[in-house]
């Protein structure tokens, strides 16, 4: 029987070994040299191992909306991709009525649809819109159920043709009968790099996008945009926050209309509630802002 591994937060953790972890989810080390680098933090008596242990997703902790929940019905759906992988599927997920509602693009982390995003896009079904979260690991099996298994699946995966993917299922999400027209989009690391990347590719048919810790675009690019953007991001996490002051002058010379905010003391994946990484308050926080920021440009 599998060990049940008691949650810690991040304040328990010395800085430097979050940060050798965050090199590890993010593919610049090895999990062997991430063990490594580990062993000066291994004290009395906790294993490398063992910290590998808690640090690593538990999924059991991010469900907040049970996927029998009855305020709400999903699907599984699968779309179109000639541009892409050929196709890629996705979780769907609505409220139980059969309301036009507007509609949400939940773009995950680099690691495949896994239980965490297949929660937040419940979360938006309780909230009152149509969310659908595609798995970018399609073409090479789907998210096989282990992240281990997942980051090479993930690296294997060709990166303009998945970006690709999100594309069409942002176009077909949009197009959707039972949708409003108005589409937004959220997504967490690669997500919200992506998220950026379909404002620029996407123009005003992108309504909102809210981009958590994801990597920004290029200057040049960012004349592109059309879409209200409400960027999120942890004060620890250097390596992508450190690029949001050039992003905010490059939209406010676009004229695009933004917010970016900054939560101290929080890591990167602040928002993920799997792991030791998690902020409660920032969480919340951050997730108040998306829903406030989607139903002030999805329901005008």
């Amino acid at each position: 029987m599998e060990r049940i591994v008691e949650r810690k937060k991040a304040q328990e953790f010395p800085q430097g070994l979050l940060d050798l972890f965050d090199g590890y989810v993010h593919g610049g080390i090895s999990r062997r040299e991430f063990l490594d680098g580990a062993e000066k933090y291994a004290v009395g008596g906790v294993t490398a191992a063992a910290l590998f242990a808690m640090l690593k997703p538990n999924y059991a902790w991010a469900l907040q909306v049970p996927a029998d929940d009855k305020r709400i019905k999903s699907s599984r759906e699968t779309v179109a991709s000639p541009e892409g992988n050929g196709s890629i599927k996705g979780y769907m997920v609505r409220p139980a009525t059969d309301a036009r509602l507007p509609v949400v693009l939940v773009i995950h982390e680099n690691r495949g649809l896994n239980p965490y995003i297949e929660d937040v896009a419940r979360r938006l079904a309780i909230a009152n819109f149509i969310a659908f979260a595609p798995d970018g690991l399609t073409s090479v099996g789907g998210y096989p159920g282990d992240d281990e298994k997942a980051a090479p699946a993930f690296a294997s995966v060709n990166g303009p043709k998945m970006l690709n993917d999100f594309h069409a299922a942002a176009a077909w999400l949009k197009a959707r009968p039972d949708g409003t027209g108005k589409l937004g989009a959220v997504g967490f690391c690669y997500g919200g790099g992506v998220v950026n990347q379909l404002a620029i590719r996407m123009g005003s048919d992108l309504s909102a996008g809210v981009p958590y810790y994801g990597a920004q675009p290029a200057a040049a690019d960012v004349a592109k945009i059309k879409t209200p953007i409400n960027a999120q991001y942890g004060e620890l996490d250097t390596r992508i926050t450190g690029g949001w002051a050039a992003y905010d002058t490059a939209l406010t010379e676009a004229k695009v209309p933004h917010e970016g905010h900054v939560y101290k003391a929080a890591n990167h994946g602040f928002h993920n509630d799997t792991t030791p990484r998690f902020d409660e308050a920032a969480a919340k926080e951050a997730w108040q802002r998306t829903l406030d920021w989607f139903n002030k440009y999805l329901r005008a």
